[in-house]
């Protein structure tokens, strides 16, 4: 088979990017080697996720168990009750307390940190330091419709 100067020399071309792939590679494992010997081995994979400890996790309590529990403050007064929780979209947890009124009646919606609430192994809520008159007096929550 008759080849011509051009075929010749993209040959010729094709093996040598192909030798330089190689010699790159190569280029790259020694680095690897050495800084590996040295301890400063890079991070080529890393996972984000993180690993938690599934039997603490298992201890908590649902968000579903926290409804419709009393919220008393650290006199063991009655002071509202558990609504609801939300994440807001800064990933900030909050409760929705229910207070004042009686049966639902004359009631209203506080939203208070979540972090805040005090959640004994009992499953007592305590909101320090709260009273009836100071959650009645924060600006009400409505849900969106």
């Amino acid at each position: 088979m008759k080849r011509n100067k051009m075929q010749f020399e993209c040959l010729k071309g094709a093996d040598l990017s192909a030798a330089r792939g190689v010699h790159r590679v190569r280029a790259f494992a020694i680095a690897l080697a050495i800084c590996s010997a040295l301890g400063f081995a890079p991070q080529i994979a890393r996972s984000d996720v993180l690993v938690v400890d599934v039997v603490k996790v298992a201890d908590g309590m649902r968000a579903g168990e926290l409804k419709g529990k009393p919220v008393v403050n650290d006199k063991n007064e009655r002071i509202g009750t558990v609504d609801d929780l939300i994440i807001g979209r800064d990933k900030v947890l909050f409760g929705i307390l229910q207070v004042g009124g009686f049966l639902g009646l004359g009631s209203h919606y506080v939203a208070v940190p979540y972090d805040e609430l005090k959640i004994s192994a009992g499953s007592k809520i305590v909101l320090p330091g709260a009273s009836k008159e100071e959650l009645k007096s924060l600006p009400e929550f409505k849900y969106r419709a």
